[in-house]
């Protein structure tokens, strides 16, 4: 797995104010995960401002464990889905994402707005930590952009006020989040908020995926005292596995599995994020049918 400079999420707060924000730009990620994959252009945008959605939310909301985010919808686009995984000690996140859409209800639309794409849905957020109780969170999809009806998440679910601007071309996709925090007691800057939101309101997509974070951060904001803390890299990650793939195998029971063998020779499965292909033979099958509940690591 790789990493680029410019696979990263920077975290920024300024100083006096109850305010803070993120800024992701996405590169190597985006394009790993669009080359899999042979996406129309208004799918491929979407799908990134998707995946640096994901990846601010994964930071905002501090979360040791899997995000996802899915937007379902009755449209020619019937599912978008990114999901952060966690990293080891040099990796923050490992993104990962993926769409279905109709191809023929795609071509024959006249424009590529969101309510157009995606038609009457939901965003669905998941919070599936490593130790605690797995959230989710349902919002509708009845904003004209997927920054909107994230923001209103933000107002129902978290009750802090938040803003999100999104952006993808066709070499990278960004987002920028400036979020309000609670008051801890201390006197604050009473015109920060809007202050700050109405400096954030005049960044333009282009801005946010073509300069680097540091330009987009003083152009914005270089009359507040705002504080740079260290990026956290990112990458494309999918945490798909053979070993994975043989346990939802083994879990379908050996009649169904000794059948399928019996029609095809073998089975044949792939991971729809990554594309990867696993094929598990006749003689891998039966090996599958004879192991104990308990997965064995030692199955090549």
């Amino acid at each position: 797995m790789t990493q680029s400079e410019s696979d990263r999420l920077q975290r920024f707060l300024f100083d006096d104010t109850q305010v803070r924000g993120e800024l992701v730009q996405l590169e190597d990620s985006y394009q790993s995960t669009l080359s899999r994959h042979d996406y129309p252009a208004p799918v491929e945008r979407l799908l990134g401002e998707l995946l640096a959605a994901c990846a601010l939310l994964t930071a905002t909301i501090k979360l040791d464990g899997v995000l996802s985010l899915e937007v379902r919808g009755d449209g020619p686009l019937s599912l978008l889905m990114a999901e952060s995984n966690p990293g080891g000690t040099e990796i923050a996140q490992r993104l990962r994402a993926i769409a279905r859409f109709d191809e023929q209800a795609l071509v024959a639309l006249d424009d590529a707005s969101l309510s157009s794409l995606v038609g009457t849905g939901q965003v669905v957020i998941t919070l599936d930590p490593r130790g605690g109780q797995r959230y989710q969170g349902i919002v509708a999809l009845d904003q004209a952009t997927l920054s909107g009806c994230l923001e209103e998440y933000f107002a129902r679910s978290e009750q802090l006020p938040t803003r999100l601007w999104l952006a993808a071309g066709e070499r990278r996709a960004a987002g920028l989040l400036v979020q309000k925090l609670p008051e801890d007691g201390r006197q604050p800057d009473m015109d920060a908020w809007d202050r700050i939101n109405a400096l954030a309101e005049t960044i333009t997509s282009e801005e946010l995926l073509e300069l680097a974070p540091e330009q987009v951060l003083y152009r914005l904001f270089h009359e507040e005292r705002a504080r740079l803390f260290e990026p956290s890299p990112l990458a494309f990650g999918c945490t798909c596995s053979r070993e994975r793939f043989a346990q939802a195998l083994h879990r379908l029971g050996a009649e169904e599995l000794r059948s399928a063998v019996a029609e095809q020779g073998r089975i044949d499965t792939h991971c729809h994020f990554c594309n990867t292909h696993y094929v598990f033979s006749a003689a891998d099958v039966e090996e599958l049918i004879q192991r104990p509940d308990a997965p064995s690591p030692t199955l090549h």
